[in-house]
């Protein structure tokens, strides 16, 4: 039973295909120096996504906040983000922090710096704002994890009840209560933590109305909203389905399947399957992945709850049904889930290169001990399907004792003995089977239906413990950045793939003229940002203590020796304590040949070649 659940996983885990927003572009460029200032920033996304009060962060030279225009998106197009600056802005190096919100509702947050004329010779730590409170975040992913096994034990319970038609359904109302009662309060809790969830905030921020305003008219809180009404839909339902006692009829199974998918639309609307590549097949393929997913992890646990009270007659029929739709519902998942993970990973590389990937390989972990318990459902079920199991054990003949008329003495012992008798008695008692002789009580016999009933449950149990395992898996799925929109976000200029920081080591001799000149020392040549076009080039020379030292003269070229260019003096000028230049122009991509000459004294100077690439 339950086999093919193995074929779902395998095939790379059938996790809701995900598509976090992930930066393509800034406008100005990261790490670019302009020399008129901008009007506007702009950032553009892999995807759609959604902006919030303080979506922007921008600070200026001396590491204050920037006073900025609303954000908005640019042009109208949903994946881009672009707020107003000042008229006039300072020379110097600029922070902007930005924090957006992803259409399938994860927010996500980066930062990034442009400079105005001239690169600032210092940069202190700038505060950003929050990433993410953990308090925050913990309780969100608690009761979204929640959410995800409390729909499934509703939808499960119920196809349960409708489809193997159980004759006795008093075990089932328990988890049925309990499953709707805690989708209710998870939704409840994430509505209200969904808007420290996007800030980053703490709890506390949970209770703020205007905020609370805000999520009621976002996509998400709107689908959560949705969610709360089809929960009292469904409470209405299942008090019209405790009082049919023929759960056969077509109604009661429309109604249902509808409210299943109107569930599973809440989910599919507002998360993964709303943002990236085939929207429309990839909402589709979500809201059957995850009804088929309550009908298998959900019936599961109904079916165990049966094996501990119905007959075997009973159990004869319902257990054979339920895998019949087990198998149904892993063949719903074997191919959504193909899709979905490749939708998300979009290449095998990813499989392993990416955090996305290693989840699933821990998914397929897990499964392989799901295939085992399966292995073992199976047996038993076959077993307890069989036409033996619902036979009833017949009693075998005993040998009784003769009666004796009332008050008729008791026959003496014959002269052998206790139970001895004479041969004459021995010819009037009548002809009685021989008892036969009982196997061991520590090698039961593997036909009895109650243990084919107890071994079932067993294999069973570990199925549902497996099973929540891999759902806890999926749920951390959900929120990791996905392998194909980690690719999208890297075939972006690389800002930054390359050390922008090239340590040169320059051995210099004083000649004894000066103490703090002796000795080997180092200059740190920072190249940013070592792309074509123009570049920033700072030098700083420590001297054999690794202090700072102040030197007559530093010059830096640059050749590239491939296509015979070069020497490109980078004129560099003595700016109090180290040596700078703000606009070098290396026209092409390639391995440079950098040479840095340090001069400590009127005769004493040294040459050191380094060699660094320059990015397109």
């Amino acid at each position: 039973m339950l086999l093919g659940t193995v074929l779902v996983l395998l095939l790379l885990g059938g996790a809701p295909a995900s598509a976090h927003a992930a930066l393509r572009a800034t406008d100005p460029d990261d790490g670019s120096v302009v020399q008129r200032a901008p009007r506007h920033l702009t950032l553009t996304f892999t995807e759609s996504v959604g902006l919030l009060d303080d979506s922007f962060r921008v600070f200026g030279p001396d590491q204050r906040r920037v006073h900025t225009g609303e954000a908005e998106h640019a042009d109208g197009r949903p994946d881009t983000a672009r707020i107003g600056l000042p008229g006039k802005l300072a020379q110097g190096t600029y922070t902007v922090a930005w924090r957006v919100v992803s259409a399938d509702s994860h927010p996500v947050s980066g930062a990034f710096t442009f400079s105005v004329g001239k690169r600032s010779a210092t940069s202190a730590q700038v505060d950003t704002g929050p990433d993410e409170d953990p308090l925050t975040g913990g309780l969100h992913d608690a009761a979204r994890y929640l959410a995800y096994l409390a729909a499934a034990l509703l939808v499960g319970t119920v196809a349960f009840a409708l489809l193997c038609r159980p004759a006795d359904t008093s075990p089932l109302r328990r988890p049925l209560v309990a499953a709707w009662w805690t989708l209710l309060g998870s939704t409840v809790v994430l509505l209200l933590l969904r808007a420290p969830y996007e800030t980053g905030a703490g709890p506390a921020a949970a209770f703020d109305l205007s905020a609370l305003e805000g999520t009621v008219t976002s996509r998400p809180g709107l689908a959560l909203l949705a969610r709360l009404a089809v929960l009292l839909l469904t409470a209405a339902f299942l008090l019209r389905l405790s009082r049919h006692r023929d759960r056969r009829e077509p109604v009661l199974r429309a109604m249902g399947a509808t409210l299943a998918v109107a569930l599973a639309l809440t989910w599919a609307a507002a998360e993964h399957a709303s943002a990236g590549i085939q929207v429309p097949l990839a909402m589709t393929s979500s809201v059957l992945h995850l009804i088929a997913t309550g009908v298998w992890l959900g019936g599961l646990v109904a079916l165990l709850l049966t094996l501990r009270r119905a007959s075997v007659d009973e159990l004869a029929e319902v257990v054979p049904r339920f895998s019949r739709i087990a198998f149904a519902s892993v063949t719903v998942l074997a191919v959504t889930g193909l899709y979905q993970s490749w939708r998300g990973l979009g290449s095998l590389a990813a499989l392993t290169g990416t955090s996305y990937g290693r989840l699933l390989v821990a998914k397929l972990v897990a499964v392989t001990a799901l295939l085992l318990a399966a292995g073992y459902s199976r047996r038993w079920t076959a077993r307890l399907a069989a036409p033996s199991a619902a036979v009833p054990r017949t009693a075998v003949p005993e040998r009784v004792a003769q009666p004796v008329g009332a008050g008729a003495p008791a026959q003496p012992e014959g002269p052998g003995g206790p139970g001895d008798s004479s041969p004459a008695e021995e010819s009037e008692k009548p002809d009685v089977p021989e008892k036969p002789e009982r196997a061991p009580a520590s090698a039961p016999e593997s036909g009895d239906p109650d243990i084919r009933r107890r071994g079932l449950r067993r294999s069973v149990l570990v199925e549902v413990a497996v099973a929540a395992v891999v759902l806890l898996i999926t749920t951390l799925l959900t929120t990791t950045l996905p392998g194909r929109a980690q690719a999208e976000a890297a075939q972006r200029s690389p800002v930054g793939a390359l050390p922008p920081t090239t340590l040169v080591s320059v051995p210099f001799d004083t000649g004894g003229s000066s103490g703090t000149l002796s000795g080997r020392g180092t200059v740190q040549v920072t190249l940013d940002p070592a792309r074509v076009g123009e570049n920033g080039v700072q030098a700083v020379v420590f001297g054999g203590d690794k202090g700072l030292i102040v030197v007559p003269e530093v010059r830096i070229t640059f050749t590239l020796p491939s296509r015979k260019v070069g020497p490109i003096d980078a004129g560099l000028t003595d700016a109090g304590g180290y040596w700078s230049a703000n606009s070098v122009n290396l026209p092409l991509a390639g391995t440079w040949t950098m040479k840095t000459t340090v001069r400590v004294s009127d005769v004493d100077q040294v040459t050191v070649e380094k060699q660094v690439r320059i990015v397109p």
